[in-house]
């Protein structure tokens, strides 16, 4: 008996197929998908999620010491001259990094294996490149779900059907985060 479906594709489509859709209901939180292929994203997902539930505590908290530039109102940066010569003038502040303990990093790195990077696209600039931001779908992960989900054993996600889709009813169903 196979340990997964095949879903009718070449390993390399089925693969990215998966990896597209645990990033979509990871990021959104549910997705709407046949059967089949939602039993196989189930099992992909409750395995990340119950990675970052293990790991969410797993790092140190360092203070480190940065060089920012000083900016003014209109957030450009302020410049005085020193010999002759514009240069930019520069504050040190204190910074306070999460460090990740080695299986935590470890953890960070299947899950990057699995995950697509995901870009959100603000509604005003549908189409643009600009003011797009990478959204780290990992340490939503970690600080998110890590949290929302420390006191369950498993079960993370549902699977709710909706009926037969239109054209070759097949079985569709909701996916989502419990």
């Amino acid at each position: 008996m196979a340990k997964y479906r095949k879903l009718g594709r070449t390993s390399s489509q089925r693969k990215a197929l998966l990896r597209n859709q645990v990033t979509a209901l990871l990021y959104h939180g549910r997705i709407v998908t046949t059967e089949t292929r939602a039993k196989e994203v189930k099992k992909i997902a409750e395995g990340l999620i119950a990675m970052a539930v293990k790991e969410k505590d797993n790092f140190e908290t360092v203070t480190v010491q940065a060089k920012v530039p000083v900016k003014d109102k209109d957030g450009k940066r302020v410049k005085e001259v020193v010999d002759g010569k514009k240069v930019t003038k520069y504050e040190t502040v204190e910074k306070e990094l999460k460090k990740d303990l080695p299986t935590r990093s470890h953890a960070r790195r299947q899950m990057l294996r699995v995950l697509y990077p995901v870009v959100d696209v603000p509604k005003e600039n549908a189409g643009r490149k600009r003011n797009t931001k990478e959204v780290d779908l990992v340490a939503k992960l970690f600080d998110e779900y890590g949290s929302r989900y420390a006191e369950r054993r498993g079960g993370y996600t549902r699977i709710v059907k909706i009926g037969p889709r239109k054209g070759d009813a097949a079985m569709e169903v909701i996916l989502e985060l419990v």
